[in-house]
């Protein structure tokens, strides 16, 4: 039977908030503006940098529009540093692991070596979920007006969260923004389909995963505490730490080892979906620069024009060696992802017909980096529907049953080929990125570390209730990875250290539990809306102004 009790009245010692409220040492402060100054004064110099390398000139107004998309989008990544990293350092803290401003810098810091190492693949998938039409138009009012609500409502909702202490996902956040846009630009294009702008795929992904993380994280810790009571039976591991006092050696190594190991997962996963949403920006803003990979070598060219040749014979023979034109392929293939489903022998004919026309194009400018500026954006919409529309063939049953193993391999390393030129990620967004998720940990981390460390169980967080927690989400977190499954670190862990707390024979604060089921159901469907008007108002604004 699980106790929940009305308030944080039955501590047994006063709360530690207090000791967590020292100030920033000013040689401290100052390094983290330097560091903040230096990371966006390094992300304009590279824009500019890469704009003058292709010859692309960004109007004064065009660059002022593109600097506030990108203090937005890393205002999301800083807001996801403290809300989300606050749940990777309260253990450390409340069990008096590390002090709380090194072990802040410390995660920190693994957050940054997370996104600098992370692949890029999340950052693509991100895309996916948005709606078809406003990524192949990104820089148009449409393509602005999405950015720019899905940022604000997914800052909007964690910074909110965040002010009365409660942990919730940044990840669901993002989603949910994601979702309630492309619903809004369904319901408002007036185009059949009704929801179809929304991947429900998707979202039910993460609706399973807003689901069972929470049961993962408590029954997890629960079952992990009850195993360490047994293996370790040492009373003073599941009592309330003293103030002053460090764990014993072997459980302060495990609980950074745990904290160490969260940080860095978060980052490399969390980072990843600011660096899509940054090269979107990037994309409209500046496709001369952006829409292709021209650091791409000429020698790759020829490859790709090959394993480009193999898929079109293999979608040609799929389509009955019919093939269409260009703008009738681009026609199907949107009407493809919209319905993200194979339209049988269209859609193949659909992909022969640009397959071959994108690498003639290609194949006759000799290489990505020698695309002319006025041909770039057309290049890069017609190999993005390309690649999306190959992905579902390669996920579709029938395809799969109709098509050679010798078929499905060379239209495999033909999407690995338009991949490797339209989505890749310059170092230097890396570096921004990692820097706004890394310095985000050190601030405002202070009101989930209180709710993390006293107010879910009855009790302070003990040495055997931190381990656990953390061990849990830890690994939870990196065998989702594995499977390329959607989980929330913020739900495992705080659903951890509650299922800690009932295995220890402490009761739960019914307020805050409240509270965070009432976060945890509310996220996707006020996300949604919050970023369907913001789209909607955002989209009548700048129609109205004749933009």
């Amino acid at each position: 039977m699980v106790a929940l009790s009305p308030d944080a009245s039955h501590h047994s010692q006063p709360s530690r908030a207090q000791a967590l409220d020292g100030r920033l040492h000013p040689a401290r402060r100052a390094v983290f503006l330097a560091l903040l100054v230096g990371g966006l004064l390094y992300a304009g110099a590279s824009i500019l940098f890469d704009t003058q390398q292709v010859g692309e000139q960004l109007a004064f107004g065009v660059f002022l529009f593109l600097g506030l998309a990108l203090v937005i989008a890393l205002g999301f990544e800083f807001v996801n540093g403290f809300h989300d990293t606050a749940n990777a350092v309260a253990t450390v803290i409340y069990t008096n692991a590390m002090p709380a401003q090194v072990a802040v810098a410390w995660s920190g810091f693994f957050n940054f070596l997370g996104v600098m190492t992370s692949s890029g693949a999340v950052a693509y998938a991100i895309v996916t979920m948005l709606p078809v039409d406003l990524v192949l138009h990104v820089g148009s009012a449409g393509g602005y007006a999405m950015i720019f609500a899905l940022l604000l409502a997914a800052v909007g909702w964690n910074l909110a969260t965040w002010y009365v202490g409660l942990p919730n996902s940044s990840s669901h956040a993002l989603i949910g923004s994601i979702l309630g846009v492309g619903l809004a630009n369904q319901l408002f294009s007036g185009q059949p389909g009704g929801t179809a702008g929304v991947d429900w795929s998707q979202a039910q992904k993460v609706l399973y995963g807003l689901l069972f993380s929470p049961l993962v994280g408590f029954l997890g810790a629960f079952v992990l505490l009850l195993v360490l009571k047994r293996i370790a039976p040492d009373p003073a591991l599941y009592r309330e730490p003293a103030a002053d006092r460090p764990p014993p050696r072997g459980i302060r190594a495990l609980l950074i080892f745990t904290c160490t190991a969260v940080s860095y997962a978060h980052g490399g996963n969390d980072g990843q979906k600011g660096m899509g949403l940054i090269m979107l920006i990037l994309i409209g803003c500046a496709p001369t620069a952006y829409a292709l990979n021209r650091t791409m070598p000429e020698s790759a060219t020829a490859a790709f024009v090959q394993t480009s040749q193999a898929a079109e014979q293999a979608f040609a023979r799929m389509a009955g060696g019919d093939r269409l034109a260009p703008d009738a392929a681009r026609a199907a293939l949107t009407d493809t992802l919209r319905a993200r489903h194979v339209e049988g022998a269209r859609t193949y004919a659909a992909l022969g017909g640009l397959s071959g026309d994108v690498a003639e194009r290609i194949a006759a400018y000799g290489s990505l980096g020698k695309v002319p500026a006025a041909a770039t954006p057309n290049l890069r919409n017609d190999m993005y529907l390309v690649h999306d529309a190959t992905a579902l063939v390669r996920k579709d049953e029938t395809a799969r049953a109709r098509m050679s193993a010798a078929e499905l391999d060379a239209v495999g390393h033909y999407a690995d080929g338009l991949e490797q030129g339209t989505r890749y990620i310059p170092l230097w967004v890396k570096v921004a990125v990692a820097l706004a998720l890394g310095l985000g940990t050190m601030v405002g981390w202070r009101r989930i570390v209180v709710t993390v460390g006293e107010k879910i169980g009855s009790t302070h967080l003990t040495y055997g209730m931190g381990a656990s927690a953390e061990l849990v989400a830890a690994a939870t977190i990196q065998l989702a990875d594995y499977f390329a499954a959607p989980v929330s670190t913020t739900h495992i862990l705080s659903s951890g250290v509650a299922g800690a707390s009932v295995a220890n024979g402490a009761g739960l604060q019914r307020r805050t539990v409240r509270n965070m089921a009432l976060a945890w159901i509310l996220t996707l469907p006020a996300a949604m809306l919050l970023a369907g008007v913001l789209y909607w108002v955002l989209l009548t604004g700048v129609r109205a102004a004749g933009l």
